[in-house]
């Protein structure tokens, strides 16, 4: 989770994982791990409301309680923080998610080392 966190292949660490702002590349460009069937989909949206809300809401309240400015200077302040702050969380939670997707091996993400029988059962150990 830590290198998708950062943008980063899951696998190797070193090849890019993003090829647009949201858009996970086809492949490792290192290490040729296969990342074009992750399925975050709505996860990663959910999660960056769930962080930026914990940190915003309490320092809304914190102002209002010390300052108790008018609404349109918490309009002023409060819409662009939190839309920065979604727009920069979002892809390093989408990595740590597809990251995390990896770690586990869901949604297409095979073991190399371990092969599967004919009913698609894992015949290793790990």
């Amino acid at each position: 989770m830590t290198k998708g966190l950062r943008h980063k292949c899951p696998k190797c660490g070193k090849g890019a994982l993003f090829s647009a702002y949201l858009k996970v590349v086809d492949s490792c460009e290192s290490c040729g791990q296969e990342l074009h069937h992750h399925r975050a989909d709505d996860a990663p949206p959910y999660f960056t409301i769930f962080v930026s809300g914990h940190i915003i809401i309490p320092l809304m309240i914190l102002v209002e309680r010390i300052w108790e400015p008018a609404l349109w200077i918490h309009m002023a302040i409060w819409l662009p923080v939190t839309l920065i702050m979604c727009m920069a969380l979002l892809p390093p939670i989408k990595g740590a998610l597809v990251g995390l997707q990896w770690a586990f091996r869901m949604h297409g993400f095979e073991y190399d080392e371990e092969p599967a029988d004919a009913s698609g059962v894992r015949t290793g150990s790990s």
